[in-house]
């Protein structure tokens, strides 16, 4: 079966903003291509072999659309858990807000939901044969980019071949995401409330945060306070199963020394509640 597609799809592009995230540029520019009808013309229709059958390319958006942007797959990433597909600059920027996916709900992951995606090259190579011109703009938007700015255009990832037992070589994709051998701690850090007079802060927006078993108490404070945005007049106090924490102590050595009652599914968990400090009183 052959499809055959007119070329009425009408692009509005946009430049989306670079975030400070470990990932090129380019992945956080696409266009939001809206989805329309794309009908043949009256000569393709007198020329179409009586055996052809023609599909609009509406019928097939809903596979091919990112449920986040609404615009056509660029760079299509899919999610392990639950197999949901969208582009990798929606999804990533999703998840650093959330750890659950935005079309099921499901927990991706506790700490690192960026390391269960993994891109769908096969799906990508589709959406750019089924859209007319839709490769051609992103890489001209992408060029565009890089030359207003003055940078580097980055240099195309290529997966590098394995061999098989019997000869073959066959491709191998790895995740998108590696989480560092050093960050070996996950933490919860679950919000108890504040004491009147503490002022106004920040909502904690992530309270799922992987880092070192090196880190102390006293990073993890430093950490709430950038940021919830708190005054220098707002005490910190951290808890963990009961045991309110000292700023030397690492999470490591917390472990060891409260052992289970610490974690819950895996993670330490960390309570804290803001009040006055003592020198704010006097």
């Amino acid at each position: 079966m052959e499809l055959e597609f007119g070329n009425s799809v009408k692009c509005e592009e946009e430049e989306r903003p670079v975030t400070s995230m470990n990932f090129p540029a380019a992945d956080f520019i696409r266009s939001s291509i809206k989805q329309e009808d794309v009908r043949c013309s009256g000569n393709e229709e007198a020329h179409r072999a009586p055996d052809e059958h023609m599909i609009n390319l509406a019928d097939l958006n809903p596979y091919i659309l990112c449920s986040i942007c609404k615009g056509y797959l660029i760079d299509a990433t899919t999610i392990t858990e639950c197999l949901h597909t969208f582009c990798k600059s929606c999804i990533v920027r999703h998840f650093y807000y959330s750890n659950r996916c935005p079309k099921c709900n499901v927990v991706v992951h506790q700490t690192q939901p960026l390391y269960n995606i993994r891109l769908d090259r096969q799906l990508q190579d589709i959406v750019f044969k089924l859209v007319v011109n839709l490769e051609e703009r992103e890489k001209t938007q992408m060029f565009n980019f890089y030359k207003e700015r003055g940078l580097e255009m980055p240099k195309p990832v290529v997966t590098q071949p394995v061999t098989t037992a019997r000869g073959r070589p066959k491709k191998l994709f790895g995740p998108v995401f590696r989480i560092p051998p050093e960050l070996d701690v996950s933490l919860l850090l679950e919000f108890i409330g504040a004491d009147e007079g503490t002022g106004s802060f920040k909502p904690l927006e992530k309270k799922f945060v992987r880092v070192s078993g090196e880190a102390t108490i006293g990073h993890v404070e430093k950490f709430l306070r950038r940021k919830m945005e708190l005054a220098t007049t707002c005490q910190v106090d951290i808890i963990c199963a009961d045991h309110l924490l000292e700023h030397y102590q690492t999470l490591r050595d917390i472990l060891a020394e409260i052992g289970k009652r610490a974690l819950q599914d895996g993670l330490l968990v960390l309570h804290f509640g803001l009040g006055l400090s003592p020198s704010s009183l006097t």
